[in-house]
């Protein structure tokens, strides 16, 4: 039980990051004029890459950090307003689907910057410094493994729930997004005046 928090608290950032929902309407369009055996492959292809990528990430970003001299405090600030502008471009700027290559399309534009984006990379290392490697890593995966299932499941979802419905979502999701990004500025700004 005493985990359960913990770990809700990791996992819903994260959630929010992904935005699975949002995620579904840009990959059937992308995927669309596919055959099935590629657009499988290009599933396969991003969630392997994503896990990669996100991972990586967790495991190098604080070292990198420290190499550079990054302290905690400025990361969350410029990872907030990061995110704030993000979610504040989705939000205004709906067409945010492109053409690519379908041999690249599972890791580009699909593993990044759409599954594992800024945002994602941004809340992973915010997370890690809070609650640890073992429990952001756990969020993460559970996060990803979500995600594996809408992608898998994307033109019932479709089919059930509607585009209309999944953009409504996606909204929510944007909106969420931006108040997260405006928290971690303003934790940014309590640590860093707390050591100034």
């Amino acid at each position: 039980m005493d985990l359960i928090r913990p770990f809700l608290l990791t996992f819903i950032p994260l959630f929010v990051a992904i935005d699975a929902f949002g995620i579904l309407p840009i990959f059937i369009s992308l995927t669309a004029n596919l055959p099935k055996q590629e657009r499988d492959r290009a599933f396969r292809q991003a969630i392997l890459a994503a896990g990669l990528i996100g991972v990586g990430f967790m495991l190098l970003g604080n070292a990198i950090f420290l190499y550079l001299g990054i302290t905690g405090a400025d990361f969350q600030i410029a990872g907030g307003a990061m995110l704030f502008c993000l979610s504040l471009t989705d939000l205004l700027f709906e067409d945010r689907t492109r053409r690519f290559p379908s041999h690249a399309l599972g890791v580009v534009p699909l593993a990044m910057p759409l599954i594992v984006g800024p945002a994602v990379l941004t809340t992973s290392i915010a997370l890690l410094n809070v609650h640890g490697f073992w429990l952001t890593l756990a969020a993460f995966l559970v996060n990803l493994g979500i995600v594996w299932l809408a992608l898998w499941g994307s033109e019932w979802i479709m089919a059930t729930v509607g585009g209309g419905a999944l953009n409504v979502i996606a909204k929510v999701v944007n909106l969420l997004l931006a108040a997260i990004g405006v928290m971690m500025v303003r934790r940014g700004l309590q640590a860093f005046l707390g050591h100034s």
